[in-house]
């Protein structure tokens, strides 16, 4: 445990391109005392709102806040909620030369309403229809641009646009030749896509949909479910990260490393996804193995599902939670 430690000091000032779909994700907070008489459904009496950077840009998030410099490449609309996420991005000290604006798409933002620290509804506002030709060429060279200078790249796949075909055929082909891991938070519909990555990084259910399945795997049946996808995408791993069973994680040797849970409390999964990935990539690119940025990354998803809303870990909450386990 203490070289996990003392890997998470090394995260300062790497360099790591995210590739993805930016979002804001809204909250509205408040008290749920009783029910409607108008329909069977709560009434919160709102007390509070926020709102902060999702999808990629939450990976983006989680990145900043272990110490490392993100750099962002993704879409957004040209309205309202894009010059917010500019304007935050700045307040936060990160570029945002990498947002695209597409005029013909409002930028994605999810609003949650939560009651007496529960989810009570979400809803979207969102445009998922691919960009044209030519703003696509823009970002896929502005990202393969970037690449060489990057320690490591992450695809973060929500399915808004951003990681199309030619896109992601572009990115992955330079973080190939450049020498950089390269790892997905995957997206279902465009789960075959993702051939030659370092780390896919797939829930089980992901997982199964991906790869076509009927139903949702569970217990033993995610062991040849893990080997298929790595075949499949001849993929370098796949990490397939199961909820309160923990993480299993799929080598090219043949491998398999079940990690267990460490959280103590789930109230929020939301962004847990965004967490796992940016603490798995951070560690790549600060040396470790596979099994050890599983590790790492397993200690940061248990800190982060014990927060409420959309949150990110720090450094200090990382090294914290490695120094409690034995």
């Amino acid at each position: 445990m203490k070289a996990l430690r003392d890997m998470v000091r090394r995260f300062e000032g790497k360099r790591i391109l995210v590739v993805g779909d930016v979002m804001v994700d809204h909250y509205i907070w408040g008290r749920v005392s009783r029910v409607s008489p108008e329909a069977p459904v709560p009434i919160v009496e709102v007390g509070k709102e926020s709102q902060t950077l999702g999808g990629a840009g939450n990976v983006v998030r989680n990145l900043h806040a272990l110490g490392a410099l993100p750099v962002l490449v993704g879409l957004v609309g040209k309205d309202d909620t894009a010059e917010w996420v500019a304007g935050k991005m700045r307040e936060d000290g990160l570029e945002v030369s990498g947002l695209f604006h597409d005029p013909l798409r409002s930028t994605t933002i999810k609003t949650r309403i939560i009651g007496s620290h529960q989810q009570i509804v979400r809803f979207d506002r969102e445009s998922a229809r691919e960009p044209g030709a030519a703003l696509q060429t823009r970002l896929a060279g502005y990202a393969e641009a970037l690449v060489p200078k990057a320690a490591a790249v992450i695809i973060s796949d929500y399915g808004k646009g951003v990681i199309t075909r030619a896109v992601l055929e572009r990115v992955i082909r330079a973080a190939r030749r450049a020498g950089v891991p390269i790892t997905v938070d995957p997206k279902v519909e465009h789960f075959q896509r993702y051939r030659g990555v370092t780390c896919i990084t797939p829930n089980v259910q992901e997982a199964s949909q991906g790869m076509r399945l009927h139903k949702v795997v569970e217990g033993d049946g995610v062991l040849p479910l893990g080997h298929a996808i790595r075949r499949r995408l001849n993929a370098d791993s796949v990490l397939i990260t199961r909820g309160e069973h923990g993480m299993s994680l799929f080598e090219k040797s043949g491998r398999v490393t079940h990690i267990p849970t460490v959280a103590r409390e789930v109230y929020d999964v939301t962004g847990a996804g965004d967490t796992v990935i940016a603490v798995l990539t951070l560690a790549l690119a600060a040396g470790a193995g596979l099994r050890d940025a599983a590790r790492v990354a397993n200690v940061a998803a248990g800190l982060v599902v014990e927060k409420m809303g959309t949150a990110a870990v720090t450094a200090a909450e990382l090294t914290n939670g490695l120094a409690r386990l034995r």
